[in-house]
C-alpha cells in the first residue's frame, strides 16, 4: 500500500509543479489552487509512505516520478523542446526509480 501511495504522490508532485509554472507567480487563481491542493496531498502521501519505506528510497522515488512526469508534460503540452537525448535521460530516471523499488 505504501508504494501505491508513493507513486500517486509522485504523480501529484508533477501536478503541483506544472500548476506552479502555470500560476504565473500565483497571479492566476486556478493554477494556484491546483498547486496548493496538489502540494499538500503530495507531501501527505510522501509522509505516509515514509512510515514503511526508508526515507532516502521514498524521497528518490517521489522526486524521480515527479521530475520525469513534469519534463514529459512540459515536452508534450508546455512547448519545451523534444529531443531523443531528453527522452533517453528521462527514461534513465525512470529506470533508476524502478531499480530502487527492486533493490528495496
Amino acid at each position: 500500500m505504501a508504494w501505491i501511495v508513493l507513486i500517486v504522490s509522485g504523480v501529484l508532485e508533477a501536478v503541483w509543479a506544472t500548476a506552479l509554472g502555470r500560476s504565473e507567480g500565483f497571479t492566476r487563481l486556478w493554477p494556484s489552487v491546483v498547486f496548493g491542493v496538489g502540494i499538500v496531498a503530495s507531501m501527505a502521501g510522501l509522509a505516509f509512505a515514509m512510515r514503511s519505506i526508508p526515507t532516502g528510497t521514498a524521497y528518490a522515488v517521489w522526486v524521480g516520478i515527479g521530475a520525469s512526469l513534469t519534463v514529459l508534460v512540459g515536452m508534450v503540452f508546455g512547448g519545451e523542446g523534444f529531443s531523443l537525448v531528453r527522452t533517453l535521460l528521462v527514461l534513465g530516471i525512470v529506470a533508476c526509480v524502478i531499480g530502487l523499488k527492486i533493490a528495496h
